[in-house]
């Protein structure tokens, strides 16, 4: 081999090199990417099955129920217009309740049940993630449209609020 044949064998091969690692990185970025979707989707089948991804909204009012193995948590997670199944098994963090914002990290079964290996709480009163409020905002927008849609405009609205006149999950 002369000394110009040398040069393009090591540039060859220092490129090859190059794309390898290139593509290593990329395909474990790949792996770690954890998209966020909202109950609403989810349950339009836009979240993957048997992909981690994250699922945020609000934990709905008497769906937590804890099984006698005492780590086994099943919960409903809702964003007032659609509610996904959870399944988690570990400790819940301290500030988990009932109708507060939640954002868990897991994988949807075929049976559409949310298994969560994480589950993530508000920290304080007035915290949502960003994904889950805009999610629960877009919810809250349909059932408006919705409401508006069937007839009902914001006179009667607030006539059945202030009777106390039971109100739909996606209640404006």
């Amino acid at each position: 081999m002369n000394a110009k044949t040398k040069k393009l064998a090591l540039i060859g091969a220092a490129a090859v090199v190059l794309c390898a690692g290139i593509f290593m990185a990329l395909q474990a970025f790949n792996e770690n990417l954890v998209f966020f979707f909202s109950p609403t989707q989810v349950a339009a089948k836009e979240a993957p099955v048997g992909r981690t991804f994250r699922l945020g909204g609000v934990v709905e009012k008497n769906s937590v129920v804890r099984e006698k193995d005492g780590v086994t948590v099943h919960f409903r997670i809702t964003d007032t217009a659609q509610t996904v199944n959870v399944e988690y098994k570990g400790i819940l963090p301290d500030l988990f309740a009932e109708e507060q914002g939640v954002v868990a990290q897991g994988k949807l079964n075929e049976a559409g049940v949310f298994v969560a290996s994480e589950v993530l709480a508000k920290h304080d009163e007035n915290y949502m993630p960003p994904e889950a409020a805009k999610a629960l905002e877009d919810a809250h927008k349909a059932g408006v449209a919705k409401a508006h849609a069937q007839g009902m405009d914001s006179k009667s609205h607030a006539e059945a609020v202030k009777s106390g006149a039971p109100m739909p999950a996606n209640h404006p």
